[in-house]
């Protein structure tokens, strides 16, 4: 047996076992029943255990090394050359982490869970503190095992989005502040009044699911290789390209969750089932970053799925399966209502325009709690005060402030940014989209998605994880990631929807 070929049956082996915990966490999410926490919390933290010894030993050393002489000059492009460059980069990462702390890490982020659930539903947030406490210092103390040259916080980010620093993301969120806050302003004066109030009326569930199902269906999610489950905070994994699984939430008088809750795990889902199949088994068969990824759940959710031409091609249905609510109304009603721009409290509600801000305000408190310039006692009162600076509003109380998030019940600090930045990416891969295929245009003003999801494959979806995000945007795009392209969509659509100048 080839050196590489001795790798690839380790890296299968690593893959299984990771996709096993995986499996265990989305039934933790979606079916488990609440006793069943401590077991599990040891299971998952038994397998993170056994996944890190293997993942980290000299052999795989070994075996990378031997394989990476044996393909030395493989095209860069080659999916060995591309496993190869991967595995170098995550075993020298996995080997800064002591055993030790990655069996505490997984332990403490179990329990911790389990702690924000009741925490938020509760809204006590001195229930969840001491445990906030433990995951900023597990931040803290993963930063410096891994080690950085200028901010600790570039440790983390380069986990979520590979070779990005903190000071290249403040740079962008500073460019999309300065030029949004223009537009809010100009939408604030404007005299169009948008009305949302078609979106907040009794919605049955069991309909609502229905038609999750469809619209699902209809942008490109294969069902066949899928499923949609309820869960508390809407996620989507994968365990193969066969088998990514996407989750939402529904309240029975507000429509907006689950519609684009659905809509946005679509777009991640649909990027794991594009993945080439030679790359199955592999680390390789993922999206290449949480930026990269993001852009595709952001792209299906807003630029696809809160469009003009999206909604006169589904309204219809959408009408049949919701008469009483909607019976009414017209495919223009319900376009502008889900258009509405205003702060608001729940990032994952927010409109396209001040979503942004939800990500700064978190972005910014995960430096200072990494920093040590911010005690976790004082984070709601932190919180509230960055959401009057950005949005104007303070949160009635800390479930749909600080709270509303899992993220901080793992030491997960760097995520948040990338959802942010998949606003970017998403724009400036739809418009080169269009531009290379006009016709994903016109089939778009129709509600179609064909050719944009056959592009998107082309693209990125196949490439997986072959290539880091700065390689990836410029090959498809032919320029580093920019905020040009989202603030001209931007202009565009709010201009015409608050007839702005």
């Amino acid at each position: 047996m080839s050196s590489y070929h001795s790798l690839l049956a380790k890296v299968h082996e690593l893959d299984d076992l990771n996709k096993a915990a995986a499996l265990l966490s989305w039934d933790r999410e979606v079916n488990m029943p609440r006793a069943g926490a401590p077991e599990r919390i040891a299971q998952m933290t038994t397998l993170s255990s056994l996944i890190h010894r293997l993942s980290t030993s000299d052999e795989m050393g070994e075996l990378i090394e031997s394989a990476a002489a044996e393909l030395d000059g493989a095209p860069y492009d080659s999916n060995e050359a591309a496993l190869i460059r991967l595995l170098r980069r995550t075993y020298a990462d996995a080997r800064k982490l002591p055993p030790d702390y990655v069996a505490r890490s997984a332990a403490v982020s179990g329990q911790a869970r389990e702690a924000w659930v009741r925490a938020r539903a509760e809204d006590d947030f001195a229930h969840f503190q001491p445990w906030l406490e433990q995951i900023v210092r597990l931040c803290q103390e993963m930063a410096d095992y891994y080690g950085y040259e200028d901010e600790r916080y570039d440790a983390l980010l380069d986990k979520y989005e590979t070779n990005m620093k903190t000071a290249e993301v403040r740079a962008i969120f500073e460019a999309v502040k300065a030029e949004l806050v223009p537009l809010r302003e100009a939408i604030d004066r404007s005299p169009v009044a948008l009305d949302d109030a078609l979106t907040h009326q009794p919605y049955d569930v069991d309909r609502q699911k229905a038609f999750a199902r469809t619209i699902a269906t209809a942008i490109g999610y294969d069902l066949e290789r899928g499923h949609l489950g309820t869960v508390i905070h809407p996620f989507a994994t994968s365990f193969s390209r066969n088998d990514a699984r996407i989750t939402t939430r529904w309240y029975p008088d507000f429509l907006n969750p689950s519609l684009f809750g659905t809509l946005h795990e679509c777009g991640h889902a649909m990027y794991e089932q594009g993945t080439h199949a030679d790359l199955a088994r592999t680390p390789l068969a993922r999206g290449t970053s949480l930026g990269i990824h993001e852009s595709q759940s952001r792209m299906m959710e807003n630029i696809v799925g809160r469009s003009r031409g999206f909604w006169q091609a589904h309204f219809p249905t959408l009408q049949r399966h919701f008469p009483e609510a909607l019976g009414h109304s017209t495919a223009e009603d319900f376009y502008r209502a889900i258009n509405k721009t205003q702060p608001s409290f729940i990032r994952v509600e927010a409109d396209e325009l001040t979503y942004n801000f939800h990500i700064i305000l978190r972005f910014e408190l995960e430096q200072a709690l990494l920093n040590g310039d911010l005690a976790v006692a004082d984070l709601p009162a932190a919180w509230n005060d960055k959401m009057r600076g950005l949005l104007g509003i303070t949160p009635p109380n800390d479930r749909e402030g600080c709270l509303q998030d899992v993220h901080w019940s793992r030491p997960s600090f760097g995520y948040f940014p990338t959802y942010a930045l998949g606003n970017l990416y998403a724009a400036q891969f739809y418009e080169t989209a269009v531009a290379q295929n006009p016709t994903i245009a016109e089939e778009m003003a129709q509600g179609r998605t064909d050719a944009l999801v056959a592009w998107l494959r082309e693209n990125i979806h196949q490439h997986g994880k072959k290539f880091t995000p700065g390689e990836l945007v410029v090959r498809v795009t032919g320029q580093p990631l920019s905020h040009a392209a989202f603030m001209r969509y931007a202009w565009a659509k709010f201009g015409d929807l608050y007839s702005l100048a």
